[in-house]
C-alpha cells in the first residue's frame, strides 16, 4: 500500500555551469548541483539532506529540465531517483515544475518505489525553493503483507 507524502526544501546552488550556443541567440545549456535539507511531516524524509544534479536546455530562459537526486539521512540510509520538468522565466521570475520518480535506496529504503510532482522557484541566483507531493512504497511494507 502506498503512503502519501508531502514536503519542501530550500537549497543553495553549489555548482553551476552554462554554455550558450553560438548559432542561436538566447539558447543555453545548463548544469547545476543543489544541496539543501528536506522538511516533511513524514519522519522518513524530514531532515534528510538532499543533493540534486540537473540539466536544462533553455531558450529565452525557458525549457525542459531533467536530473537526479539523492537524499541522505543521519543514519546513512539513502534514497534516490530522477526528475523531469520545465523551467519557465517570465520577467525576473524563474519557476519550475515537473514529476519525480524514486528509483532506489539503501537500508530501510531498499526497494523504494513511487513518485510524484514538484513545483518551485528561484528566489535568487543561488537559491532554490521546492515543494513536492506524491506517494511511496517501501519494499519492507510489501513483504510484511
Amino acid at each position: 500500500m502506498a503512503t502519501k507524502i508531502t514536503g519542501s526544501f530550500s537549497g543553495i546552488i553549489a555548482t553551476q555551469a552554462a554554455a550558450t550556443l553560438l548559432h542561436e541567440e538566447n539558447h543555453a545549456l545548463t548544469l547545476v548541483e543543489v544541496a539543501g535539507t528536506q522538511k516533511s511531516p513524514d519522519p522518513l524524509w524530514n531532515g534528510a539532506r538532499i543533493t540534486y544534479w540537473g540539466t536544462a536546455e533553455l531558450v529565452n530562459g525557458s525549457g525542459p529540465q531533467k536530473g537526479y537526486w539523492c537524499n541522505e539521512r543521519a543514519d546513512g540510509d539513502r534514497d534516490w531517483g530522477t526528475f523531469e520538468g520545465k523551467i519557465t522565466t517570465s520577467g525576473q521570475q524563474v519557476s519550475m515544475e515537473g514529476t519525480f520518480k524514486f528509483t532506489g535506496g539503501t537500508g530501510k529504503f531498499k526497494g523504494l518505489s513511487g513518485g510524484g510532482k514538484y513545483k518551485g522557484h528561484f528566489p535568487s541566483a543561488v537559491r532554490v525553493v521546492n515543494e513536492w507531493e506524491g506517494e511511496y512504497t517501501l519494499a519492507s511494507a510489501q513483504s510484511a503483507r
